[in-house]
């Protein structure tokens, strides 16, 4: 288990210094520059804690708004566990082609 564990800390490195979208299975998203990845979980800073059932987007838009506007941070610095999160990907890979007028 620690090989897998390092091993996914490795392959995420590359991440580190850039804006991130932390997605989880619910209606719950993380968006912030990934700082540290540990065994246990994500440090983000200047980090948006959104949960998705407080407005009208859905994550999709609500990622497409933080590409083309910016991430409008709630909280300056953020642990997210590891267990609650389903994909990691980095904001400026995020495809933004057809979505701001489909995806609403």
């Amino acid at each position: 288990m620690a090989d897998r564990k390092s091993s996914l800390a490795g392959v995420l490195e590359r991440y580190l210094g850039q804006q991130v979208v932390l997605d989880t299975a619910d209606y719950i998203l993380f968006l912030g520059t990934l700082t540290k990845i540990t065994d246990s979980g994500f440090w983000l800073e200047n980090a948006d804690l959104h949960d998705c059932r407080d407005g009208h987007a859905t994550k999709e838009m609500y990622i497409y708004d933080a590409k083309t506007s910016g991430i409008r941070p709630n909280r300056s610095r953020i642990f997210v566990l590891r267990s609650t999160v389903i994909a990691v990907s980095a904001l400026a890979e995020v495809v933004t082609e057809d979505l701001g007028e489909s995806g609403k």
